[in-house]
């Protein structure tokens, strides 16, 4: 589970980089000083986790249940993103609810990198224990604004086309969706499982199913016949 848990902080954090390559250069800066200074504050409270301590916020259930809702709602602010900046280029003139909606998901930088960096100092002073708190979480501010910039430039170097970026924001997010349910569920489910066989249900949605089918496949044939 811990691979998983990785792995999702890791597309976070790509997903994050990738968010920033759509705007401008000092608005990735005036983000990197907010998610820098937020690193030099919170360095009081990283200093009293443990390695034991987040262990058990992985495993309790509550918690990550909570974790998934948070998660799932970036998510689909980051696909509705995605999907309003295809109207916002294709469509002219856009209306005024529109616009405010594109303006507020367009200055959404994602709120799941703040764990994820407090995540990663934490991390950082178990690696290096006997050295001062304070001069790690100077340090890895500095790193932070260090590396959302350059990682805006290498990702718009590699991958200078916006529409290929804004694709690979949403197949980023919709695998941040799956990984996500996968670490935050961690093995239970909602619902208890049973091995009995609900016959008229399982023979109702079967029917079900074959009627639909049928239905649909006659007006494809239909409206086939028609525009030929």
């Amino acid at each position: 589970m811990d691979v998983v848990v990785w792995i999702l902080i890791l597309l976070i954090l790509f997903s994050f980089l990738l968010k920033q390559t759509f705007w401008s250069f000092w608005a990735v800066c005036a983000t990197a000083i907010v998610a820098g200074g937020f690193a030099l504050l919170v360095w009081p409270l990283a200093i009293e986790q443990s390695k034991n301590q987040i262990a058990a916020w992985l495993q309790n259930q509550s918690m990550m249940l909570d974790t998934s809702v948070i998660l799932t709602i970036e998510v689909a602010l980051h696909l509705a993103f995605c999907f309003l900046k295809i109207h916002v280029d294709n469509v002219q003139p856009i209306k005024k609810k529109t616009r405010i909606t594109w303006i507020a998901l367009y200055w959404f930088p994602g709120l799941l990198i703040l764990p994820v960096l407090f995540l990663g100092l934490t991390q950082l002073i178990f690696a290096l224990p006997g050295v001062s708190f304070q001069l790690l979480a100077a340090l890895f501010s500095v790193a932070i604004l260090i590396v959302i910039p350059l990682g805006r430039y290498i990702i718009r170097l590699v991958i200078p086309e916006s529409e290929l970026r804004l694709e690979m924001l949403f197949l980023t997010n919709a695998l941040i969706a799956i990984v996500g349910i996968i670490a935050t569920v961690n093995g239970s489910t909602a619902a208890a499982g049973t091995m009995e066989l609900d016959l008229p249900s399982f023979l109702g949605a079967i029917g079900l199913f074959l009627v639909v089918s049928s239905l649909g496949l006659l007006i494809r044939k239909r409206y086939k016949r028609y525009i030929k």
